[in-house]
């Protein structure tokens, strides 16, 4: 006979007739299985860099006047080829 799956509502139902300390109790007894879960899908991922991490071996940024250097050339050059 094949047995019914047990639905998270009926757990939660169960789990509110519980004393305080039989709840950590029970969260006490979960923690291991949950630790191994969480392991299993965490193996083989790197962990997540920042942007900052991602772009550091990039070198310093370059200065508010170096970007506005850039931009003066940038539109010079388009103002001359696109003419309206």
């Amino acid at each position: 006979m094949a047995q019914e799956r047990i639905t998270l509502e009926q757990v939660l139902t169960l789990v509110k007739q519980l004393t305080p300390f039989e709840k950590v109790q029970l969260i006490e007894k979960m923690m291991p299985d949950l630790k191994v879960s969480l392991q299993a899908i965490s193996i083989g991922k790197r962990p997540l860099r920042s942007a900052y991490g991602i772009c550091a071996d990039l070198g310093p940024a370059p200065s508010a006047e170096e970007i506005d250097e850039m931009r003066r050339e940038v539109f010079k050059k388009f103002r001359y080829c696109h003419k309206f």
